[in-house]
């Protein structure tokens, strides 16, 4: 019985093929949350920032810089590889793609790939913004970077899921916009949570965004509201949970084959 072969140029064929449809959009795509985060920097970093003390020795516009990354890298990955499966599902073409020789592994691996390449730039674009605010220092620059790939491949894998869960754009938009958005702001984007008092500090560990912010800022500056391994097991955790529920899906058919 011969195995089966990896189709390269079948992932490749995708691959490209989202990655076009973000160059076709490059306003809308690239642009538009570069823009929107420097108006951040705007706002909270110089208007507000120059107002307020420094957080743990870290000036206040360098302290908001891993949260703006993560609030952008978050709802980018999500809106990303949701929209890009979703987009087949709408117009019936996913049922070609179904019937094409790519593997279920290898239609993941473009879609998921192509996202997280461009929420990676996204993020990248966001930190070289973001330097021209404020004086930056990368304490832990290869952590940094792991941690932004991570992130975004797990929220990838999670908006694909909701790409295929969704039966409208209603749907599409509901978790980013009212669910992923509020937890990113409430989860220590431009505040640390050890400035809440005891009992909102207990609650806000239970918001999941407050340990990905948590880690990501800790490999810029060296410090974290929460322990750097607690921080890596539950990005790692959700990663695996992702590709659980991706592989149930693609055993199961649910909401493909219907």
């Amino acid at each position: 019985m011969n195995t089966p072969r990896f189709n390269y140029h079948g992932v490749w064929a995708i691959y490209q093929f989202e990655i076009a449809r973000t160059l076709r959009t490059l306003l809308q795509s690239i642009a538009t949350p570069v823009i929107t985060t420097s108006l951040y920097f705007v706002v909270f970093g110089s208007a507000i920032g120059s107002r307020m003390s420094n957080i743990d020795g870290v000036p206040y516009g360098a302290f908001i810089v891993p949260g703006l990354m993560m609030l952008a890298v978050l709802t980018e990955s999500i809106s990303n590889s949701s929209f890009a499966i979703y987009l087949p599902k709408f117009t019936g073409t996913i049922y070609e793609l179904l019937s094409a020789p790519v593997s279920p592994f290898e239609v993941v691996l473009a879609y998921v790939g192509a996202a997280t390449t461009k929420s990676v730039v996204l993020g990248l674009l966001i930190l070289a913004t973001a330097s021209m605010f404020v004086p930056l220092q990368i304490l832990h620059p290869w952590w940094m970077l792991s941690f932004l790939v991570l992130t975004a491949l797990s929220f990838c894998l999670f908006g694909f899921v909701i790409g295929i869960w969704a039966n409208g754009w209603e749907q599409l938009q509901f978790i980013p916009m009212l669910v992923v958005t509020p937890l990113t702001f409430l989860g220590g984007t431009f505040y640390s949570i050890s400035m809440l008092p005891p009992m909102w500090q207990k609650l806000a560990l239970f918001n999941p965004v407050v340990y990905l912010i948590s880690g990501f800022r800790w490999s810029f500056n060296g410090r974290a509201d929460v322990a750097i391994e607690i921080s890596l097991a539950f990005i790692a955790g959700f990663f695996l949970l992702c590709l659980a529920m991706v592989w149930w899906i693609f055993r199961s058919g649910y909401r493909l084959k219907a």
